[in-house]
């Protein structure tokens, strides 16, 4: 399981409900324009913490339903409620998910030892490998390097999506766990990362810029660091008008001005703001998306 994984869209109507077709269009265009390695799918990009878990559900079965053995999947089933992560891990192996994922218990200052039954009691319940969520600025849990060793212990637990801008962490990480898959999270500083010898990256912006993320991941991969560089330089150009205007909102608008109806975003999240929309159409355009 390595390459480059969107972290999935998900477009949802005026009712907060998915659009199903939209869905499939946006599972395919990954797929076959974007050529992904992979998806990922409930994570933040999904809007997955807005959502109950009958919607959670239908997303997991309806991306299964549309890309069946295409690609890689990985299910993001992290909750504050780990009846609910439970439950949905055996949903997503039921469906025959590649591996599931789950973001650090947050709000709470859960303690590590916590932290670790949290995760070891999702394996024991599904049966399922564990690819660990660390995202520190979003959940306030940082974890040392021996920390993760205590999960990696665990052979289950497969890797680690490492959403952090500590590359000493990401460095040391790499050199001791070689057989640890690591999965960048940061899509603006992908190269940095692959340098370090990353197995992938996972990211929102892979859904309209995932052949770029390729090239740069495969550039790095051969040595070719100056052509490589180039491409992030075009890369985050991209990604800092996309922050510009809105992560989710702006992608879910690249997707209008592409055909696809991507819906809006759950609330509180607000609408994209349509007096931008020649901006994202400029964008479409300039970056070739």
């Amino acid at each position: 399981m390595k390459g480059i994984f969107s972290a999935l869209i998900v477009p949802f109507d005026e009712s907060g409900n998915i659009i199903e077709g939209s869905l499939r269009k946006i599972v395919r265009h990954n797929i076959d324009v974007c050529e992904v390695d992979g998806l990922y799918v409930n994570g933040s990009s999904g809007e997955n913490f807005l959502l109950s878990t009958d919607k959670k559900k239908k997303i997991f079965e309806i991306v299964k339903d549309e890309a069946k053995d295409d690609i890689q999947l990985i299910a993001q089933v992290g909750s504050l409620n780990l009846d609910e992560a439970i439950e949905l891990g055996k949903y997503a192996t039921e469906l025959k998910y590649d591996c599931l994922s789950a973001v650090t218990p947050f709000y709470y200052k859960f303690d590590f030892e916590e932290i670790k039954d949290y995760y070891f009691s999702i394996i024991r319940e599904t049966k399922n490998k564990m690819l660990i969520y660390s995202i520190p600025f979003l959940t306030g849990v940082n974890m040392s390097l021996d920390q993760f060793e205590e999960l990696f212990v665990n052979e289950d637990i497969i890797g680690v999506k490492f959403t952090a801008a500590d590359f000493f962490l990401l460095e040391r990480m790499r050199k001791r766990f070689p057989e640890k898959l690591i999965f960048s999270g940061f899509d603006e500083m992908l190269l940095p990362a692959a340098i370090y010898e990353i197995d992938g990256a996972i990211g929102s912006t892979f859904n309209v810029n995932g052949k770029r993320a390729k090239e740069i991941f495969q550039l790095a991969q051969d040595g070719k660091i100056i052509e490589a560089k180039e491409i992030q330089h075009t890369t985050n150009d991209l990604i800092e008008k996309i922050l510009e205007l809105g992560l989710y909102q702006t992608i879910k608008e690249i997707f209008h001005v592409k055909g696809i109806d991507a819906g809006q975003c759950q609330k509180p999240m607000k609408n994209f703001n349509p007096e931008k929309r020649t901006d994202v159409e400029a964008l479409v355009k300039h970056f070739n998306l």
